[in-house]
């Protein structure tokens, strides 16, 4: 693996990322202010509200639904755009990538996953991985968004790892996002079949920088749209594209040192998705 050195945003343990985000999103124009306190990982009020409109305005009795034959080429077209989007941009992200893989299959649900009272969500996952890329010399951090809410916009947010790496003889750098339950964010209730084409077609575990993040964002909310019309659904605001660029675009605070937060009842998400996460890993490193 080519070498290179990271570089700090800033000193000390936490530190505060801010974006352009800001000045160019608002869910309908105009300015907009947000909160960069920190808090736990994301399970907002948007994804329950997001079940109970998207299944309550259902168009159809069954649970599935099936695509317009237009419809299913448009989305697969999609697909394949994604497929070209997932490929690494450059040898430090192919690099980034198997490093991320490898040390996933390397955590112990026992051992690596340090405190079963110490879960929230993916947070012990987080940590645990954020202290092995710090270990292969990576400058790793615990980044947690949170935005509030902005006309139909909802506010949330959202716990990811960013690594800073130069990227250039000019002593620039580069942002990498790793968020490792990539999927999830884009599950939507009675999806058409061409839907899931494309959300398998994501990568389980995104490691990338964030104009290709976007890319995939801008895919996901149009298929979303897509699929939501096909059964008669309205497209909510927490499926466009406004609200999940706020995810990893937001500001947010950066912890290099992590203390966990206490809540017992997490814990079997963690393995569980340990678990998934290693099953994706294990699939990849077989093609």
């Amino acid at each position: 693996m080519r070498n290179r050195t990271p570089v700090a945003i800033g000193g000390g343990g936490m530190n505060l990322v801010g974006n352009n985000w800001l000045h160019r999103r608002g869910g309908g124009g105009g300015g907009v202010e947000f909160s960069c306190r920190s808090t736990g990982s994301e399970h907002d009020l948007g994804a329950m509200v997001s079940d109970f409109l998207e299944i309550g305005s259902a168009g159809s009795d069954s649970w599935f639904s099936s695509d317009c034959d237009s419809g299913f080429s448009d989305l697969a077209y999609l697909a394949d755009r994604i497929s070209m989007y997932k490929q690494p941009v450059d040898q430090y992200e192919r690099d980034l990538t198997m490093v991320v893989k490898s040390l996933i299959l390397s955590i112990s649900e026992t051992s690596q996953i340090e405190k079963p009272d110490a879960c929230i969500n993916s947070s012990c996952i987080i940590s645990s991985l954020v202290k092995l890329l710090h270990s292969s010399g990576y400058n790793a951090a615990l980044c947690k968004s949170k935005w509030q809410v902005f006309g139909k916009l909802p506010g949330g947010e959202h716990e990811f790892i960013d690594v800073i790496a130069h990227e250039n003889k000019s002593g620039g750098s580069e942002r990498y996002i790793i968020d490792i339950d990539f999927r999830s964010h884009f599950q939507i209730a009675r999806a058409v079949k061409s839907y899931n084409v494309v959300l398998s077609s994501l990568p389980a575990i995104y490691v990338g920088t964030l104009t290709k993040l976007k890319q995939l964002l801008q895919i996901m909310a149009e298929a979303a749209k897509y699929s939501l019309e096909q059964n008669s659904m309205p497209f909510p605001p927490w499926r466009s594209f406004s609200y999940l660029e706020a995810k990893w675009e937001s500001p947010c605070q950066r912890f290099v040192t992590i203390n966990s937060a206490a809540s017992s009842s997490s814990h079997q998400h963690c393995i569980g998705l340990l678990r998934r996460l290693k099953s994706f890993v294990g699939s990849d490193f077989k093609r």
